[in-house]
This record gives structure tokens, C-alpha cells and sequence, in this order.
């Protein structure tokens, strides 16, 4: 019982710790790899760290919209190199319908798997995800839902989206969406209104979602964030900043978890260490038995090294396995969710430290629980037995 304590300590303890640096590595590669393309967000005023989850991550409700002339006029800047608007506000089955430019599939080196691109209003290329996960084929048509999550309830039943595209996998969030030009998102949306009559109206009040800007140096960026925070109705955020403050927040569960997996792994030392030392005196007579045979003080010390680095190694392979299976139990919920998925990988370095780390421990209580065996009475103790 004391071993199976022991091991099932050692288990969690790993389990816990190799899930935590997994995550967190893979979460923030993530979002590293989703937000290098740009350097700013331009949007409606409101949460920097919002705008730039629901424009960039596509994981949020978007602060609102801006207008797309005014938009255009602060990015016409000789500092700026690209600008990519993107729009939108239907989803079909919970993946987001984005209306973009082609230069945004550039971005996320996205090519076509088969089709071709979307050329008129209406046609859509869709993310590998979307084309495995609600089986949708080059020729299928679809109407989009009102929102951003899935909802049957108002659904755009006046012009279907027709399927003329599908990507290859990118491994990013693009693998994610269905995407189509931004003259599709306004007509889908003229159609439903039923106020406006006129469409004069609409070409001068053309709205995005938000504006992705890459500039030519980062100075660009810190100038004309603070120039449009300041002067306009719009505001901008840059999505490496507002990621890493995402991260810093995340940061403070991850050090929790990994201080409760250190407190159990200590714990399990301890128990390792406990169990050694009953192995040594309840076979104290075998050992002793031994050395009468001829086996040296070094031999018997040799058996509980042996038995500890059993322990030590059985915890933290079965410890690691669960924490891949617990990763891939995670990756299943986020993706549902988040559309974000974790992929099993080998042993990372700082792995293999915590495993070096772990039979050092047990190695320092296989060498205290063996110092009786310095001062073993052979006749002593067999003739007590």
C-alpha cells in the first residue's frame, strides 16, 4: 500500500507539472504563430485585449464597427506596409463566416487544397476544420446564422454561400473559418435590413469589423497607436502587447498549479523516503541473510538503490502518459470551443530535467534509508530473527 502511495504521488505530481509546461508552450505558439502577421488592430473603441481576440484569434464578440473610409484614411500612411480589412457577424454551425481581402489567406500561407478562390459575393473558401468537421464539399450552398455562435434562429435565408474552395491545414486559426469577400458580409447583411432602401446609402456608410496593419518598422506602430487613441473615434491595439499581458495573467494559474505539483512531489519523496526505510528494517534479516552468503555492504545498498529508482521511474512514465492524455482530453474541450487544438509531443527538455530532478530525490532517500546498512549486526540481527 505504501509503494502504491508512493507511485501515485510521484504519478500526479509529473502528471500535473508536464501538463502545465505543455500547455502553456503550446498555447503560447499558439498565439504567437495567429498574431505575427500583424502589428496593430485598428477597431471600435473599447477592450485593446477584446478587439484584438475577436479580430486576430477570432475568439471573442468584436467591440463593433468602424467605418471602413475612415479606417482607410488613418492606415493611407507611408510608415504602414499592408492593411487588411476584415468583417463580420454570421457564423454557420459555430464557424465564423470572415469577410477579407486575399491577402489575408496570404498572411497565414493558406493554399488551396482543391476549387478554387472565392472570386464573386457569396462564394467561400473554408478552413480544412471546417470541411472535416460539418462535411462541407466544393458545390455544397449554405445559409449563414445571425452572431457569432451557433444558432438556427435567424438564419439568412435570401442568398445561400456557396462552397468554392477548400484550404490545406495551416495549424492556424485559419484551419478555423469560412471565408469570403467583404462585399459578401455587407449584402447578406442589406438584405436582412429591412430600413434601408437605398443603396447609395450603404456604399457611404460601408462598415468593417476591424483593420489588420502591418507596418514597415515597430516604431510605426507605438506612433500611430498613440495618434489614434488620441484623436479619432477608433482605437488601436497591438496584438503582441495585449498577448503577452494575456499571458502574464495566465501565468499566475500556471505557477499555482505547478506549486501545488511541487508540494506533491515533495510529498511523494517523502513517502518514497518513508517506504525505504520500512523496506530496510522489515527485511533487515534477509539482508542480513545475504551478507552471510557473502554479498558486501555496497550489494545490499545496491537493492534499495535499485527499488528506488524503480519507483521513481514507473511514477514518472506513467505521470507523463496521463498528463499526454489529460492534454489530449483539453484539446478536445478547446477545440469544441475555441477552435484551438493541442498536439501530443515528445519529452521537451524541461521534462527530462524534472525527470533528472526526480531521481536525484530518490536517489538522496535511497541513500539515507541505507545508512542502517553501514551498521548492520549480521549475528545481532540474525539471531534475533
Amino acid at each position: 500500500m505504501n509503494t502504491i502511495l508512493s507511485v501515485l504521488l510521484l504519478l500526479l505530481s509529473i502528471s500535473l507539472t508536464t501538463f502545465v509546461l505543455q500547455v502553456r508552450n503550446q498555447l503560447n505558439q499558439h498565439l504567437e504563430n495567429n498574431t505575427k502577421p500583424f502589428d496593430m488592430v485598428i477597431g471600435a473603441k473599447g477592450s485593446p485585449l477584446q478587439l484584438v481576440l475577436s479580430s486576430v484569434l477570432h475568439i471573442d464578440d468584436p467591440t463593433g464597427n468602424i467605418p471602413l473610409d475612415e479606417a482607410l484614411k488613418i492606415a493611407r500612411n507611408p510608415m504602414v506596409k499592408e492593411m487588411i480589412p476584415v468583417s463580420y457577424g454570421d457564423n454557420y454551425r459555430g464557424y465564423r463566416v470572415l469577410g477579407t481581402s486575399n491577402e489575408y489567406l496570404a498572411k497565414y500561407d493558406a493554399t488551396l487544397q482543391e476549387g478554387k478562390l472565392y472570386e464573386k459575393p457569396f462564394e467561400v473558401v473554408i478552413g480544412n476544420d471546417v470541411a472535416k468537421k460539418i462535411n462541407l464539399q466544393i458545390g455544397d450552398t449554405f445559409a449563414s446564422a445571425h452572431g457569432l455562435a451557433e444558432n438556427g434562429l435567424e438564419t439568412h435565408n435570401e442568398k445561400p454561400f456557396i462552397v468554392t474552395g477548400v484550404l490545406k491545414p495551416t495549424g492556424a486559426i485559419i484551419d478555423h473559418l469560412i471565408i469570403t469577400n467583404l462585399q459578401s458580409i455587407w449584402e447578406v447583411h442589406e438584405h436582412s435590413d429591412e430600413h434601408n432602401h437605398h443603396e447609395e446609402e450603404h456604399e457611404e456608410q460601408r462598415e468593417i469589423t476591424s483593420l489588420l496593419v502591418k507596418f514597415r518598422n515597430p516604431m510605426g506602430a507605438l506612433q500611430m497607436s498613440r495618434l489614434i487613441n488620441e484623436k479619432t473615434t477608433m482605437q488601436a491595439a497591438l496584438p503582441k502587447f495585449e498577448i503577452e499581458r494575456l499571458m502574464r495573467f495566465l501565468g499566475i494559474g500556471f505557477r499555482t498549479i505547478n506549486g501545488i505539483a511541487i508540494a506533491i512531489l515533495l510529498v511523494a519523496g517523502l513517502s518514497i523516503f518513508i517506504n525505504l526505510i520500512k523496506t530496510v528494517r522489515e527485511r533487515k534479516q534477509e539482508l542480513a541473510l545475504l551478507r552471510t552468503y557473502g554479498a558486501n555492504t555496497f550489494q545490499l545498498i545496491k537493492l534499495v538503490f535499485l527499488e528506488a529508482l524503480f519507483l521513481s521511474l514507473l511514477g514518472s512514465i506513467l505521470g507523463w502518459f496521463l498528463g499526454r492524455i489529460s492534454i489530449w482530453f483539453f484539446s478536445v474541450f478547446t477545440e469544441n470551443i475555441y477552435g484551438y487544438h493541442f498536439v501530443f509531443s515528445f519529452p521537451t527538455n524541461k521534462e527530462l530535467l524534472i525527470l533528472i530532478l526526480v531521481i536525484l530525490t530518490t536517489f538522496l532517500a535511497a541513500i539515507l534509508a541505507s545508512l542502517p546498512l553501514f551498521k548492520l549486526n549480521v549475528s545481532k540481527t540474525i539471531s534475533d530473527a
